[in-house]
């Protein structure tokens, strides 16, 4: 093995074990709160009502997330993986942030400067969110006149759908075979169910993206 692969499986095996470790230490501060708060009201919530709203729940989020760690995890890599499913929001801010990172870098995601430049943007995401929020609980009632102003009432609107058409443009336009599936799917959707959550639109429109792209690539159509 060469001294190359020994440094990589290195820092593979690193990424591992810290992102284990703190997206555990996450689990146990998010748990902590509302255990806290039991212990100090001398409050405990019954098993059956906790269950009986945690199901429904459970049911849509559990399989979203696994879908997403199946989806996300190859175009992130494992140090940005870690750290957006810590951070979270990862489909509207760090998924995007990672992939323009590296678009714009030139670099094939999966690759080892792949795993470093998603890292990074990953990263650099979390900590301007952090700052930005930090800024705007200090600045709240300061800024409440600017953002309630009916001028910008359209732009805020329309945050994501810029932000998702700019990037959708960008990659549908180099393949724009493997998207014809995934789009047609999703609009036929939106018309039959308006109010479909995102949240299950993601794994959907994942799953029928991979088996076209499979199917095509069987055909020889790519």
């Amino acid at each position: 093995m060469t001294n190359g692969k020994v440094k990589n499986q290195a820092y593979e095996l690193s990424i591992h074990r810290m992102g284990r470790m703190w997206m555990s230490a996450a689990l146990l501060v998010i748990l902590a709160v509302p255990v806290a708060i039991s212990f100090y009201f001398n409050s405990w919530p019954a098993a059956g009502p906790l269950f009986g709203g945690l199901l429904p729940i459970m049911m849509i989020y559990v399989p979203i997330g696994i879908i997403e760690v199946i989806t996300f995890s190859p175009m992130l890599g494992s140090g940005a993986t870690y750290l957006a499913f810590t951070t979270g929001n990862l489909t509207n801010l760090k998924v995007p942030c990672a992939l323009n990172a590296l678009e714009i870098a030139d670099i094939e995601p999966g690759s080892i400067q792949g795993e470093i430049i998603s890292t990074i943007a990953v990263a650099t995401s979390s900590l301007v969110t952090n700052l930005v929020l930090v800024l705007g609980v200090l600045l709240f009632v300061q800024l409440t006149p600017v953002l309630a102003s009916p001028v910008l009432k359209p732009a805020f609107e329309n945050i994501l759908p810029a932000l998702f058409g700019a990037l959708g443009y960008l990659y549908i336009s180099k393949n724009w075979k493997l998207a014809v599936v995934p789009l047609t799917l999703m609009v036929v959707i939106f018309l039959l169910m308006p109010t479909a959550p995102v949240g299950i639109l993601i794994p959907v429109s994942a799953l029928s993206a991979i088996a076209a792209a499979r199917f095509m690539y069987k055909k020889s159509m790519l």
